[in-house]
């Protein structure tokens, strides 16, 4: 199982089309080159079955498009492909080759169900199997050929160990009465679509630190980020291989005016002073005497505005997670991210079938734990935050739910120590 075939001819991938339709379950994954070019492509695709490893190069067969003969094996709901983290694979195979997906399994998705603490495949692999895989090939630039032994041996590591772990997660899985969760989460990423990227000419206005510029500065900066975009995609590179956030927010700031003021900014080196020097010095030129309007603020996540009674209810829910959580052994984002709480508490439930409208959340959510949440929604009395909210649902109180109640307990032993005193001094005044 530790060798390999190469698949660089279009007569073997369509031979290996032909084996891998027979099987009925195959391990999968991807290598793109997104840390190494601006317009990122799948440059390698490792499929293992239960005897053969086998690496596909799409570069050598042309391009990703002559992927095509494996669409009837990714769309076939007879063959199980696990993944690991299957998220990215998925988005780069339908955006480059036009797959579809059925009968998909993931493993990283799984341990997260499980509650792991760490759920990278070589954490996995280590807990399960003893084995240390090196990780020093993660950013490896796979667009390069030929590719060295060491990416190949590499590549080849990450769908060895797939088939195995997959049997003792879904062992785990179906022990823990979560099976039935995982299998919703594996049928939601088949059916996930992703919007074609488009150049969002107003982003600079995300770069953590733009909200404190000042207009004028706030100017220069969406001209620098436009011009860095542009140098991008004409040498085909990341753009923060080309000049990083960090830099261009200094360069904004200080709003150089000769390429001898480019001297001292940090990530502004003596190559690019020769390569880009006057762009970046026309980029600031133009946003400083800019007459354009104010930058638009960044547009909404969709979330509205908390208040204050909506806002206690989110903190009620995060008490009953934190306590539900740590119950499962789970990570809270993973049993309910705080996006869904807000939904819940916009929604204001009045029976679980009400939850089956907050697209936010997960069915399987929603099937374990509607009853509770609603019960904990409609308390009907005014919200006493020193409650255990744990009193209210099935959930035991955790360290953090137990917190307020803590806090009243306190609040009562201050309370009858006063008492004592006052008794005591009255006693003393009428001796």
């Amino acid at each position: 199982m530790a060798d390999f075939k190469i698949i660089d001819r279009l007569s073997d991938l369509e031979a290996l089309a032909k084996d891998l339709g027979k099987e009925d379950v195959i391990a999968v994954d991807t290598e793109a080159d997104s840390f190494y070019h601006y317009f990122d492509k799948t440059c390698l695709v490792q499929i293992a079955t239960r005897k053969n490893s086998y690496l596909i190069d799409p570069l050598a067969l042309g391009g990703p498009a002559a992927l095509a003969p494996l669409a009837p094996v990714f769309a076939s709901s007879k063959i199980r492909k696990i993944f690991h983290a299957a998220e990215y694979d998925i988005f780069v195979l339908k955006r480059d080759c036009g797959f579809a997906f059925s009968n998909l399994y993931d493993t990283m998705v799984s341990a997260q169900l499980l509650g792991y603490p760490s759920i990278g495949l070589a954490a996995l692999i280590e807990h399960h199997f003893g084995i240390k895989v090196p990780k020093d090939e993660q950013r490896s630039d796979w667009s390069r050929r030929p590719l060295t032994d060491k990416q190949l041996k590499y590549a080849a590591g990450d769908v060895l160990y797939l088939l195995r772990l997959t049997s003792k997660l879904e062992k785990a899985l179906r022990h823990a009465d979560r099976l039935s969760w995982a299998q919703e989460e594996f049928e939601a990423l088949t059916r996930r679509e992703w919007p074609e990227r488009e150049f969002d000419t107003h982003g600079h206005i995300r770069i953590k630190g733009a909200k404190k510029l000042e207009p004028k500065a706030l100017q220069v900066l969406r001209e620098l980020y436009l011009m860095r975009d542009k140098r991008a995609r004409e040498i085909d590179r990341p753009t923060f291989k080309v000049l990083g956030n960090r830099t261009l927010l200094e360069l904004a700031e200080t709003r150089p005016k000769r390429l001898s003021d480019l001297n001292g900014i940090k990530g502004v080196t003596d190559l690019i002073v020769r390569r880009m020097g006057h762009d970046i010095l026309e980029a600031v030129k133009k946003g400083r005497t800019s007459s354009r309007s104010p930058a638009p603020k960044p547009p909404s996540n969709g979330r509205k505005r908390i208040d204050r009674k909506t806002e206690r209810l989110v903190n009620r829910l995060k008490r009953w997670r934190a306590a539900r959580a740590q119950e499962l052994e789970l990570d809270p984002g993973v049993l309910c991210p705080n996006a869904s709480l807000e939904a819940i508490a916009w929604k204001n439930p009045e029976k679980p079938a009400d939850l089956k409208e907050v697209e936010e959340l997960k069915g399987w959510f929603v099937k374990e734990f509607g009853s509770e949440i609603v019960a904990l929604v409609r308390r009907d009395e005014h919200p006493d935050e020193t409650a255990p909210d744990g009193a209210a649902t099935k959930a035991p109180a955790s360290k953090s739910a137990a917190a307020s109640p803590e806090r009243g307990k306190k609040r009562r032993r201050r309370k009858k120590k006063r008492g004592t005193r006052q008794a005591d001094r009255a006693g003393a005044s009428s001796a």
